[in-house]
């Protein structure tokens, strides 16, 4: 029959405890005879955390605020390629800068078709003799379609974020990158000459195009629209393997009013899990006029709060450039704090050399990039990585003292960022349960 004795522990105690083997929950560095204290840390989450919330324009009036982490641009490709093999990435780098410099990160989105433009094909491809583009109306205006049927925009594509990647996967400056087809590259067109294969790539280089990426991209989180669960333009109900592989998804017509009828199952074909792995995201549905002007009431546009489908759809970033028409700053700051991951302190207990740290995520998102518990500014060995809401992460740390000082680093923030935590635990003995 087992008993049970609980006391206060001594030196000497922990020392024989250590040698019998029946101490638990000890972290390994703490030199023999040592006790771990408890310590008591205060802390508060103040701000929207890095890489989450509400997202504004990088040419918005409004960008330079506390009340964004992250700034959304859309990029072309002829800004960057006009002649083959040469590259000028000037454009990216002035836009990655002056987000920065505001102590935010980007959100990018490469595109090839937009209502009322050309395309954003390179020169050098559109001066091939037989690359032919395809002009229709899209949105009751002239729109140029790329011609996906010539090998070099294939070859092109590829390349370029290849190329991309080589430069930018590690930079802090950027967040997410977003990628597709068609029209604003949200893999569909809609309204226009929707033709597989010549105005919408085929589906066996839509399957090379992300196959490639997740090859290509080992840090960078980078995401498709959820629009990509057509069956008849995408390969990928026709190829599930595809479903696994690293990329999140956006939604950019978020709490419409036939939300859960339209939008709803493409998330659940892409797996309603999926945001345990890639980051979930998107933008205010511009359907009518009260979907903008409404989103962020306390019963949304439709009788959902952005708040209660934030913790549905587990989404880490939501684009809301026009929220500061209808909001102030500060509501716009609190339904970024409704997004992606928060940190709260459930344990601090260290010793002159050692630390045990228990974080908990009580937000509705992990966070998708690594960053450790630091005491003293010595990292524990394990990532907060991953950390799905609700679950507990137990970090050892080499690294203690008198008076340690607990900080959460990240190596992808720019300078000015800071992930805060929560933390009020109030200062109690160590004891240990010994079971008999």
């Amino acid at each position: 029959m087992r008993s049970v004795m609980t006391f206060p522990i001594r030196s000497w105690q922990f020392a024989l405890l250590l040698c019998a083997g029946v101490v638990a929950g000890l972290c390994s560095e703490t030199a023999l005879g040592e006790v771990l204290r408890s310590l008591s840390p205060q802390s508060r989450i103040t701000a929207v955390q890095p890489m989450t919330g509400i997202v504004l324009w990088a040419d918005s009036p409004q960008r330079q605020t506390d009340a964004i982490q992250l700034e959304f641009a859309y990029m072309k490709y002829d800004a960057i390629v006009t002649t083959a093999g040469v590259y000028n990435w000037n454009a990216v780098d002035d836009l990655l800068n002056g987000i920065a410099q505001r102590h935010h990160q980007a959100i990018l989105r490469f595109y090839d078709t937009y209502p009322g433009q050309e395309t954003t094909v390179p020169a050098y491809i559109k001066a091939l003799p037989d690359y032919h583009e395809t002009v229709g109306q899209s949105e009751g205006q002239r729109t140029v379609f790329p011609d996906w049927r010539h090998s070099e925009l294939k070859s092109f594509i590829l390349e370029f974020y290849t190329r991309f990647a080589e430069r930018y996967d590690n930079d802090p400056r950027l967040a997410f990158l977003e990628t597709g087809f068609g029209l604003w590259a949200e893999y569909h067109i809609y309204d226009g000459p929707s033709i597989l294969g010549q105005t919408f790539p085929d589906k066996s280089f839509q399957a090379t195009f992300l196959q490639h990426l997740n090859a290509t991209f080992t840090t960078t989180l980078w995401m498709i629209s959820i629009d990509a669960a057509d069956d008849s333009m995408t390969p990928l109900a026709e190829q599930p393997a595809l479903l696994g592989l690293a990329f999140g998804v956006f939604d950019d017509s978020f709490l419409c009013e036939n939300h859960s009828q339209t939008n709803e199952p493409n998330w659940d074909f892409f797996d309603r899990t999926r945001w345990r792995r890639s980051p979930a995201g998107g933008e205010f549905s511009y359907y009518t006029a009260q979907d903008q002007s409404d989103a962020l009431a306390p019963n949304g546009p439709h009788g959902v709060s952005f708040e209660q489908a934030a913790r549905d759809f587990h989404i880490t970033f939501m684009i809301g450039n026009d929220q500061p028409n209808y909001q102030p700053l500060s509501r716009i700051r609190e339904a970024g704090q409704a997004c992606g991951y928060r940190f709260r302190v459930t344990e601090f207990a260290c010793a002159a050399d050692a630390s045990r740290v228990k974080i908990e995520n009580f937000g509705v998102a992990p966070l998708y990039y690594d960053a450790w518990v630091a005491v003293n500014g010595v990292r524990a060995t394990v990532s907060l990585k991953g950390l799905a809401p609700g679950e507990i992460r137990e970090c050892l740390v080499a690294a203690g003292g008198p008076s340690p000082q607990l900080t959460i680093e990240c190596d992808r923030l720019v300078p000015g960022q800071r992930i805060q935590y929560e933390a009020n635990l109030t200062n109690a003995a160590v004891d240990w349960t010994i079971y008999q």
